[in-house]
């Protein structure tokens, strides 16, 4: 059961690029130990949406809150200090290529240090960061590949170390950008099994977006389901009504299950 009190807050957000609105009174939140799943066409407003989550999208009006602290229009202290709770996994994996996998996961907690990037050294980073580092590689399995660096390691694997990264980073709020879209149907469920699995050990929240209609319902405990930026869909997925999944992407080409073919919601 999730703790009433939402992690992550979105009222009425209005974001606007000149004369086009992109999002229009987006609503909705993610409670403590929630796993959503964020749907929606090309255009749909989801990438401005995880923008604005940031702090990143200029919104017009709505907030946007972290554990109660307002996010849009926050001061930089303020902002930088939310942005530390979130823990991110990008769909490009956004590790540095000249540092070892040991040295990227380090870099989840730069933000948290005096000595910022200069953590990420093996020589600087405090004892009880190097050592949490190499544990959070052993939860994702990649303890024995620590000194690789990320041209010497498989798509599957860069993303968990972006995982371990997220971990070594203890946020509230993990916030996955189509995590698995650049991973084949294989690597991408191993990928997603392991990142859900460590949210919950973790009791961690979670807002994920996804393309893969089947795997939304297999793992979200909910789905938000945009469309010319509304929530047109906000329920358990147990109780979704696959014509509401359709009528997301009318319009729009069918998205893919996780064999990558294109599938219809039912």
């Amino acid at each position: 059961m999730t703790d009433p009190a939402p992690v992550l807050d979105v009222s009425d957000l209005h974001v606007s690029y000149g004369d086009l609105a992109i999002l229009r009174g987006v609503t909705f939140s993610v409670g403590r130990g929630e796993g959503v799943v964020l749907l929606g066409a090309n255009g749909s407003g989801k990438s401005t949406l995880m923008r604005a989550i940031n702090g990143l999208a200029p919104a017009a009006s709505g907030q946007v809150s972290l554990d109660g602290v307002p996010i849009i229009g926050a001061r930089r202290a303020p902002l930088r200090k939310a942005r530390r709770r979130m823990g991110y996994v990008f769909q490009q994996f956004n590790l540095v290529p000249q540092l070892s996998a040991f040295q990227n996961v380090l870099f989840g907690v730069m933000g948290q240090r005096p000595l910022g990037i200069l953590n990420c050294l093996n020589s600087v980073a405090r004892g009880e960061d190097r050592e949490r580092a190499l544990d959070c590689l052993d939860r994702v399995g990649l303890a024995d590949r620590a000194q690789h660096r990320p041209t010497e390691l498989s798509g599957g694997q860069q993303q968990r170390v972006a995982i371990a990264r997220m971990l070594m980073q203890q946020p509230s709020l993990v916030v996955a950008d189509e995590p698995i879209a650049s991973l084949d149907p294989k690597a991408g469920r191993e990928v997603l099994d392991l990142l859900w699995r460590i949210v919950d050990d973790e009791g961690l929240s979670m807002l994920c977006t996804l393309h893969q209609l089947d795997l939304a319902q297999e793992y979200g405990d909910r789905v938000i389901g945009l469309k010319a930026g509304k929530v047109l869909i906000d329920a358990d997925t147990d109780s979704i009504d696959p014509a509401r999944l359709d009528a997301l992407y009318e319009g729009a080409s069918r998205p893919e299950d996780a064999t990558g073919a294109k599938t219809a919601a039912a």
